[in-house]
């Protein structure tokens, strides 16, 4: 079976299902018994396979993990309660005080955030422009041990050098770690670009329907872990290749405790089964309004990788088999962009991504707010910059929406209370 959707759809079954159900149960036990102790003690060491406590995993994270192992082409995966959860523990457990971490300065808001945290712990970091490579090239030291960078941007969809990144990590010998989110493994797999880790929020575009929280951390294979000064003594055993990612399990999801419940999995799980298919609607979506939304009197500028316009819009189309669901604009001077959001009917005014509904944010208003305004100026988002995740909805109603609320911002019209229709 070659197609991707095939794949997932049939994954749980032809893994040897109970019962002969054509999806994996979910699993909600706490505990695991054993019928020997020294059974129990082997499958603690990893010397056999099992289940010792649910907070490092269960059968239920497990075949989700599996899927993703499917749709990243990786050789392992660890999930998380959240994407945030899955940054964090990855790059705690993987560093230490005194090390050095490059990372994009067009990060998202949290991951940013977190950047800083990391500097409070004694780890350095240093934010550069990862369009180019050698931007990171020239923050390289001789601590340097990581560099973090994201497919595309959240909210100015700029596009990381990630051919040219994963080159000069493979000749350094840094981990280089690609968060996938907003391209998932539909548009693109990293490991093409010599990733070592894939970080992903499964809230969002792989798990697609706005009801589950979610991360997971995949390992593509391609980094030798032998060489990685980090590893305790207690990891190096066997093979180096699961070191990296048998640290991130336990430093990172055993100690730090950020389980994704049972729950939360095998609802991820069952929207991956489709999430080729809503990729392609929201993406072609995406592509439609952004070149409708460019030629809109009202509009002063789009940004998107699907559109000429983008600074690395060749790089895009190298790069994805599409451009992602998200998109930003910026309204005309003189226009309120208070005024255009809340003239919305169709379009949820929401912090959420890759949702199948379209939602739509102030960005400087709300998630990059603490930021301030030269952290906001460094990531090129203006104060009036408006995010858009494009959902599945027809694309003619959509249009029609963003037309009727660019009217009411053109004529400064605030419409009545409770007209949004949400």
């Amino acid at each position: 079976m070659t197609s991707l959707t095939t794949r997932i759809l049939h994954a749980d079954r032809l893994g040897g299902v109970e019962h002969g159900a054509a999806r994996k149960p979910m699993h909600t036990a706490v505990a695991y018994g054993y019928p020997s102790a020294r059974e129990l003690a082997a499958v603690f060491q990893g010397e056999k396979p099992g289940y010792v406590y649910a907070r490092q995993g269960n059968p239920t994270t497990a075949a989700l993990e599996a899927k993703i192992n499917l749709l990243e082409d990786a050789r392992g995966t660890v999930t998380f309660s959240t994407g945030m959860a899955a940054i964090a523990a990855t790059l705690i457990a993987l560093l230490r005080a005194g090390d050095h971490l490059i990372g994009s300065q067009y990060l998202f808001g949290n991951s940013y955030s977190f950047m800083l945290t990391l500097q409070r712990m004694g780890i350095e970091v240093s934010l550069v422009d990862a369009t180019e490579a050698g931007s990171v090239a020239a923050a390289v030291r001789p601590n340097t041990r990581i560099v973090f960078v994201e497919t595309i941007a959240n909210p100015r969809t700029q596009v990381a050098d990630l051919a040219g990144i994963g080159t000069l990590c493979a000749e350094c010998g840094l981990v280089f770690i690609v968060d996938s989110t907003l391209t998932t493994p539909v548009l693109f797999r990293p490991r093409d670009t010599q990733a070592s880790l894939v970080v992903h929020s499964l809230s969002k575009g792989i798990a697609g329907h706005g009801d589950t929280l979610g991360g997971a951390v995949c390992d593509t294979g391609l980094f030798d872990w032998s060489g990685y000064a980090n590893i305790l003594e207690p990891y190096r055993k066997g093979s180096p290749v699961g070191w990296g990612l048998q640290q991130i399990r336990k430093k990172g999801l055993r100690d730090m405790g950020g389980t994704l419940r049972a729950e939360d999995a095998h609802r991820i799980a069952t929207g991956a089964e489709t999430l080729e298919l809503r990729i392609a609607r929201t993406n072609a979506n995406a592509l439609a309004l952004a070149q409708w939304l460019e030629h809109q009197p009202q509009v002063a500028r789009v940004y998107y990788p699907g559109l000429p316009s983008h600074a690395q819009h060749g790089r895009a189309a190298e790069l994805f088999s599409a451009f992602g669901p998200l998109l930003s604009l910026e309204l005309q001077a003189g226009l309120r962009h208070f005024d255009f959001l809340d003239a919305l009917r169709l379009v949820i005014l929401s912090s959420h991504l890759a949702d199948n509904r379209t939602l739509a944010i102030p960005v400087a208003d709300t998630i990059f707010y603490e930021m301030g305004p030269e952290g906001r100026a460094a990531m090129g988002i203006a104060d009036s910059l408006v995010r858009v995740s494009v959902g599945i909805e027809h694309i003619d109603d959509l249009k029609e929406d963003f037309a009727q609320a660019l009217l009411a911002a053109g004529e400064g019209g605030l419409v009545r209370a409770g007209a949004r229709g949400r």
